[in-house]
């Protein structure tokens, strides 16, 4: 998962972000791009990707990401197993 600070009027860069996030995790088979959340504001949102392996699916989303204005500063938070108390997780900034 990936939070950020949008702070745009309209959604349509969160939009383009999405299509291009989805298009480099389904071309390269490491998960699948779930979708967002965004305040009611716009000012900060959430993106959700799943796969069996955290680190290639970052390692894959990171050029994406990196040339995205609006990511600059976003937190990455890595799980590695499913969202339960103990599991291990790695916090990488954007």
């Amino acid at each position: 998962m990936v939070r950020f600070n949008y702070g745009i009027k309209g959604l349509d860069a969160l939009f383009e972000l999405e299509n291009a996030l989805a298009e480099v995790i389904s071309k390269s088979g490491v998960g699948k791009y779930d979708g967002h959340d965004i305040e009611m504001d716009r000012s900060n949102g959430t993106l959700f990707m799943y796969g069996p392996d955290a680190e290639l699916l970052f390692k894959t989303i990171q050029p994406v990401l990196k040339a995205c204005n609006f990511m600059k500063g976003a937190k990455a938070t890595l799980l590695f197993g499913p969202p339960e108390d103990g599991v291990k997780e790695m916090h990488v900034e954007i």
